[in-house]
């Protein structure tokens, strides 16, 4: 069973590897930031920059995962799939709920862009959204919810071990690792507006960016839990196929 799930393993992260490679021998780096920022001038090739970036995703997710994998094992949690529990778990589900992500995310974007008097967050252009959705999906849940989750869910274990109080464990590191995830986010926040410091970012931006992300890193940890790795991946990529792909191919209409 373990060596199944460090098979599945291993072929997302490589997986991760092969679309960030593509992602740059496809896509001009410049259709990858934000409208209006202005792209690093380099002389590099895009093979050279993707197979790079491809080669730093092997080692670092690599290595998380590897982490995650063992702190799983030392929460007694699923690891990276449940054994035994079907399609509906691993597929199903997670489909579900990302989509009704989706709709909440651009639901209340639509709210907080009013409040705040602006535009809302930028999306990537098709197709390279959907490249986007799948590489944010892979890497940001093995490095937020299978080590971050894991790490700090271990850590409050130990204080609260003598209290047996493993699942407020799991609940902590999952509250943890939902505000990283959202932390992760305020670099290129900041950098959309043209803003030095986070505290420089709106409050009405910087509230929706806390609570839209921290409610998908939430669920998607609370799948985690449940039901591993491949799971938590569902939920993100479909909430993510809903908000920078879909909603933007059809808000040109509207």
């Amino acid at each position: 069973m373990k060596k199944k799930q460090l098979v599945v393993l291993g072929g997302f992260v490589l997986l991760l590897a092969l679309l960030t490679l593509l992602t740059y021998l496809v896509f001009p780096v410049e259709q990858m930031l934000p409208a209006g920022i202005e792209a690093p001038s380099s002389t590099l090739p895009g093979w050279v920059l993707g197979l790079a970036n491809a080669g730093i995703i092997l080692v670092v997710y690599g290595l998380a995962g590897l982490a995650g994998f063992w702190l799983a094992g030392r929460l007694g949690l699923p690891g990276v799939y449940r054994q035994g529990a079907g399609w509906r778990h691993w597929f199903g589900i997670p489909l579900l709920l990302g989509l009704a992500l989706g709709l909440i995310l651009v639901v209340a974007d639509r709210l907080f862009a009013a409040v705040a008097g602006w535009q809302g967050f930028p999306h990537p252009q098709f197709p390279l959204s959907i490249f986007a959705s799948a590489t944010a999906g892979i890497g940001e849940e093995i490095l937020f919810r299978s080590f971050v989750l894991g790490l700090w869910a271990f850590l409050a274990d130990l204080v609260l071990r003598r209290w047996r109080a493993t699942q407020s464990a799991l609940w902590i590191g999952n509250l943890v690792a939902a505000l990283a995830f959202s932390a992760g986010h305020l670099p290129s926040a900041m950098l959309l507006l043209g803003v030095a410091t986070p505290g420089a970012i709106p409050a009405p931006i910087l509230l929706e960016l806390f609570v839209l992300n921290s409610l998908l890193g939430m669920v998607a940890g609370e799948r985690y839990m449940h039901q591993g790795l491949v799971a938590a991946i569902g939920v993100h990529f479909w909430a993510d196929i809903v908000w920078h792909v879909l909603w933007p191919l059809v808000a040109i209409w509207i």
